[in-house]
């Protein structure tokens, strides 16, 4: 698959294949291909902790809050679930460029997990507090971003921005996830 269609499908997965769990080994992986990202001043102040299928998995799932655009889906549910986390820890006193640096991260995370078939959540809105305390995360430190992970189980598709204008993601009657997009031309304020 060449870079922009790897690009357009990955898009976030909110339903897995539970029964089929990926390995600490496959997210200590995706942590390597992160590894290998530009950091600013090269510092790659950037910790990772990973969160294999388990007792600390199913703990840190409901920790967290997804599809807050889907008002009527309460999932993912017992069976499509997340089988792994990734937790992207930034130092304290990082400083603003550090936002960026989680943000390539969890980016290459992604496509890296979409390149094998995985899906990924990139998480933000989550119980900092109880997940902290759960990963026990080193006092220097805070949690900046949750990837919840596993064998997608969604269909996900890039679709046009309906003529409303709406950038609502939403299902259709088989499941099916579609993420509206702006055209190209509407994001090219220039050309010089």
């Amino acid at each position: 698959m060449d870079f922009r269609q790897l690009v357009a499908s990955a898009r976030t997965c909110r339903r897995f294949h539970e029964d089929q769990p990926l390995s600490v080994n496959d997210l200590e992986w995706l942590v390597d291909c992160a590894r290998l990202t530009p950091s600013a001043r090269n510092a790659q102040a950037l910790r990772f902790v990973l969160v294999g299928p388990g007792q600390t998995c199913q703990d840190l799932f409901a920790a967290t809050r997804w599809a807050a655009a889907l008002k009527d889906w309460g999932g993912p549910f017992p069976g499509e679930r997340p089988t792994g986390f990734i937790a992207i820890l930034a130092p304290q006193e990082g400083g603003e460029v550090l936002a960026y640096d989680t943000g390539i991260a969890a980016q290459t995370i992604q496509l890296a997990a979409t390149s094998r078939g995985w899906g990924c959540c990139i998480i933000l809105s989550f119980d900092r507090q109880k997940a902290s305390a759960l990963l026990h995360v080193p006092q220097d430190m805070k949690l900046s971003l949750v990837l919840g992970l596993g064998l997608a189980k969604e269909e996900r598709l890039v679709t046009d921005l309906p003529s409303d204008g709406s950038t609502t993601y939403w299902r259709d009657a088989q499941g099916r996830h579609y993420v509206p997009k702006r055209a190209l031309a509407d994001l090219i304020v220039g050309r010089y």
